[in-house]
């Protein structure tokens, strides 16, 4: 059983930075895709980004791109969501989630972690 927890969020001004993390425990990420979402009140889950386990692919939603920047550390079995030049469109809670030996295309994402506040507000 794998188990995912994010850390990482808080409360940033326009224009600030964050780095959120997702880190696994049960079993090595390489064999999952990761993706980062994001979910606010009333509003749709969105896809933010993605890993893939296989060749470490990576995947943005065009709203993000350029300022987000997903990345894993084996070592530390932990995928990492650099997030600069925050907007408050980007307030919302982040999520990570897995999904075994499927591509980030998959939509069957097999683990979720409980989610971590990102708050960007002067």
């Amino acid at each position: 059983q794998l188990q995912l927890v994010e850390s990482g969020g808080a409360l940033v001004q326009p224009g600030g930075s964050l780095r959120l993390s997702c880190a696994a425990s049960g079993f090595p990420l390489d064999y999952y895709a990761i993706g980062w979402f994001r979910q606010g009140p009333q509003k749709e889950r969105e896809g933010v980004s993605c890993i893939e386990g296989s060749d470490g692919s990576t995947y943005y939603t065009d709203s993000v791109k350029g300022r987000f920047t997903i990345s894993r550390d084996k070592s530390k079995n932990t995928v990492y969501l650099q997030m600069n030049s925050l907007k408050p469109e980007d307030t919302d809670v982040y999520y990570c989630a897995a999904a075994w030996r499927a591509p980030c295309s998959t939509r069957n994402y097999d683990y979720w972690g409980q989610g971590t506040q990102v708050t960007v507000s002067s």
